[in-house]
């Protein structure tokens, strides 16, 4: 704080600052911030030191205050004044109470030895706001069928906390655990294998074999092997030898002289994978032994491959053991790969590292798999994901995402497909594969859709062999379905409501599941085929009292007065050119009170997904419970190109965006308003990626429509963004629809980047007059911050009020537990005060 001389005039107080303050015109004293501005005169505005001239009232006023029992007055935080400090206070504290709430992840179950009950280990995470950290625990419980169909859950008394572990797996068996700590340096990475009652084993696995363990959902595969002594894991390569440097100059790198006078030069730069693989090496294939510790690279690989979702093989007697692995090639570069499932991958079988026998334990023994290179299995199919074998080891399933590597678009219809595995283990590039779930396109009302964003658990049989549990999404919900993998039936298991249901485990022929809504916390549900013997698919499903799904009283009361539905929205301007699927209603998810707060219809939030070929589901969203819980209705529009509709519907909006989806849009809000449920002068916008791109093209196609908007990372210009992002194809598929594929280059022409620049939200920012908060991540590679920049400070060109924070450290999704938290809680200050 600047110091001050008080001296008397004539006629009123001077205040002079001592301190000199280099900027125009100059700021008032910190303790006067909260006089206003007319009383305080500045008599010199280019010269130093300043001097202001109160009165004897006002000074006297402000002497009351500095020395009032509160102590001396503070300086707002920056962007708030004393009006909006208040509201600021209590949401935080309210939303304190949302992020506390617990996120159940996976879950495992293992047979007791009385082959009745079970027991079953849940993986549950807690952001920590204070550390930036999301908290890992292990919860178990041991499960016991009564009588009478019901079921007991007995729970540990206290989660275990996994602190600074990576990764942990259990074995099939449930006997052993695998912890895995990643280094946060150059120091070696540390494997634990887990027993009963103690850490069995500890190995320390140096940098020269490998780096950091995969732990992420897309390249990381832990597979334990059928007699549990081997795992195989990705990790990433070793690092390249770089050269080396002295004061003489360059240092033979064979030379073994410690000598501390030189250093590493950065040598040849490598591709990666983009967004939040920065900095990561090339994903790999290792074999650890967990009696030796020895852990050894498997031979045979192309190293040209990135390879990931790693499963074993079924054992063959006699034979050596094999791998099968996901595999994507980097081509001319790396593609952005996050969020992107159409790049093209096959699936590969290798022979693993022996394992011979010892009298002081096992050794791998990698050179006999030099002469066998690894075997492509899916030579005639662009995608093949998720690979699980069947329990009698005679067929091998994957999903294939060729309808986005063929399309060009970032998500889309998934299919599901087999393969004939040689019972006497031989590897094979000539199987048929077969269909199982073919693309669904233009599903008929209340049918299947087909299949999307399908991963599948590591023991995914029910116990005939045939029958699969998966997790997919149906329209706005997500459900569990069955799969016949011979007859490629398809059954809806979880009940046919509105929530979202996601399948954790099996515990034999029932599953795990957990339940939730945007008005209800995730709840485990417990579900049994009601009658076995006469093979019927009718499915019973009891609840589970878990300490998982604890929350606050306040948390409850206040998510106890919501309600939501999903919404049919009707097409406008259907043309004769649109598909059958393209002209079926769309929908949107509608989360209002019970009661009518006022006399007035609360205000409308209309929050759009990113993608554009994602999905906003019926499932219980932290943040969004604290937006409809501080006096906001909220709008989920699943516009046409959404997941979960069909693939007609979907692949209807590339080459359109900025146009149909934002219709789309329109038309819902148009819809909820036409019903009575929302009114056309209290409507705020929010979204992030494309759906920030969705919504910096509302505020500027319909100006007067939006009292507020609130953009994530948007995608405001895509003409800048094409050679910036690390998906720049993507720039091209969604202006020029699938033809995109094939004028992608990486040397953009003028015609090219005329076209983007007219599908973007820049050519509007002249109509824009909403005030607009923009949350940037700063290390973004996907959607880079000077997009977003370009734009805020166009509307700042326009005097238009806007609000811009940055993360430093957050990449596309804002998602750290203290960025997430400030995100929102600015959303909701800034709604309220620009809605009120």
């Amino acid at each position: 704080m600047s110091s001050a001389l008080l001296s008397r005039t004539t006629s009123a107080w001077c205040v002079t600052l001592l301190r000199p303050i280099p900027r125009f015109p100059p700021p008032p004293l910190p303790i006067l911030s909260h006089i206003p501005t007319l009383l305080l005169t500045p008599r010199s505005s280019s010269c130093r030191p300043f001097r202001y001239f109160l009165t004897t009232k006002t000074l006297s006023t402000l002497l009351a205050m500095g020395s009032s029992k509160d102590g001396p007055l503070k300086e707002m935080p920056l962007g708030l004044d004393a009006t909006t400090e208040e509201e600021y206070a209590s949401q935080s504290r309210l939303l304190q109470d949302f992020t506390s709430i617990s996120s159940i992840d996976k879950a495992w179950t293992f047979k007791s030895d009385s082959g009745i009950e079970s027991q079953a280990m849940f993986s549950i995470s807690q952001p920590n706001l204070l550390a930036n950290k999301r908290k890992k625990f292990i919860l178990s419980s041991h499960i016991s069928r009564e009588s009478n169909n019901s079921i007991n859950f007995q729970w540990s008394p206290f989660p275990v906390e996994m602190m600074g572990v990576s990764v942990f797996v259990p074995s099939p068996s449930g006997a052993k655990l695998l912890v895995v700590r990643n280094p946060e340096n150059e120091s070696p990475c540390q494997f634990e294998i887990w027993g009963q009652g103690q850490v069995e084993k500890e190995f320390h696995i140096p940098q020269s074999v490998h780096g950091s363990v995969y732990a992420d959902e897309w390249f990381q595969g832990i597979s334990w092997n059928a007699d549990e002594t081997l795992i195989a894991y990705v990790a990433e390569e070793p690092a390249p030898s770089k050269p080396t440097f002295t004061g003489q100059g360059y240092k033979n790198v064979s030379s073994t002289d410690k000598d501390f006078g030189n250093w590493k030069g950065h040598g040849d730069w490598k591709e990666e994978w983009g967004e939040t693989y920065a900095g990561k090496r090339q994903p790999a294939l290792f074999v650890i032994n967990i009696n030796s510790g020895e852990a050894q690279a498997v031979k045979g690989i192309e190293k040209s491959l990135s390879v990931g979702q790693v499963v074993w093989a079924p054992p063959v007697k006699g034979s050596q053991q094999s791998l099968v692995f996901v595999g994507w090639s980097e081509g001319i570069r790396k593609l952005g790969i996050k969020y992107c499932i159409n790049r093209p991958c096959a699936l590969y079988a290798v022979r693993a590292p022996n394992c011979e026998s010892e009298t002081d334990g096992s050794e791998l023994k990698a050179s006999s798999t030099e002469d066998f290179p690894a075997v492509k299995l899916t030579q005639s199919i662009s995608s093949a994901l998720y690979p699980r074998f069947s329990p009698d080891g005679k067929f091998l399933l994957f999903i294939s995402a060729r309808s986005s590597v063929d399309s060009g678009s970032h998500y889309a219809t998934d299919s599901l497909h087999r393969i004939d595995w040689a019972v006497d283990g031989v590897l094979s590039s000539s199987a048929k594969i077969v269909d199982v779930i073919p693309v669904v396109m233009c599903p008929e009302d209340g049918c299947f859709p087909g299949l999307y964003k399908s991963s599948i658990l590591s023991n995914p049989w029910l116990s005939d062999g045939c029958m699969m549990i998966i997790s997919s999404i149906w329209g706005s919900c997500e459900v569990i379905l069955s799969v016949n993998v011979l007859s490629g039936e398809v059954s809806r298991v979880s009940p046919a409501d509105s929530n979202s249901w996601n399948v954790l485990t099996l515990d034999g022929d029932n599953i795990i599941a957990v339940s939730s809504s945007p008005v209800d916390v995730p709840h485990i549900k417990y579900g049994y085929l009601v009658d076995k013997e006469s093979k019927s698919t009718a499915w019973s499903w009891l609840n589970v009292s878990s300490p998982s799904s604890e929350c606050s009283e306040k948390v409850k009361s206040l998510l106890s007065s919501l309600q939501f539905s999903i919404l049919k929205v009707p097409v406008r301007h259907v043309s004769g050119s649109v598909t059958k699927g393209a002209a079926k209603p769309f929908e949107a998810i509608f989360v209002s009170s019970k009661t009518k707060r006022n006399d007035s219809l609360d205000p409308l939030i209309v929050i759009l997904h990113g993608g554009p070929h994602d999905v906003s589901v019926s499932s219980f969203s932290k943040s969004f419970a604290f937006l409809s819980s501080i006096g906001f209705n909220l709008l989920l529009v699943n516009y046409r190109g959404s997941l979960g509709f069909g693939e007609e519907a979907l692949q209807s909006l590339p080459g359109k965006v900025g146009s149909q989806d934002v219709d789309d849009v329109l038309v819902a809000i148009d819809h909820v308003i036409d019903m009575g449920l929302a009114s056309p002068s209290k409507i705020a916008v929010v979204g992030g990626s494309h759906g920030g791109f969705l919504t910096t093209h509302l505020i500027g196609q319909a100006p007067d429509k939006f009292a507020v908007a609130a953009a994530m990372n948007p995608v405001c210009n895509l003409a800048l963004m094409v050679g910036t992002t690390d998906i720049p194809d993507w720039c091209y598929v969604v202006a020029y629809g699938s033809e995109g594929k094939n004028y992608y280059t990486e040397a953009p022409s003028a015609e090219h980047l005329t076209l983007m620049h007219s599908k973007s939200p820049i050519s509007h920012v002249s109509k824009v007059k909403t005030p607009t908060l923009f949350l940037l991540g700063a290390q973004d590679l996907r959607v880079p911050v000077s997009t977003g920049f370009q734009y805020a400070r166009a509307l700042k060109e326009k005097g238009v009020p806007v609000k811009i924070i940055v993360f430093p450290h957050d990449v596309h999704a804002i998602k750290r537990p203290q960025s997430d938290f400030e995100s929102f809680l600015n959303i909701g200050v800034w709604f309220k005060k620009h809605l009120s």
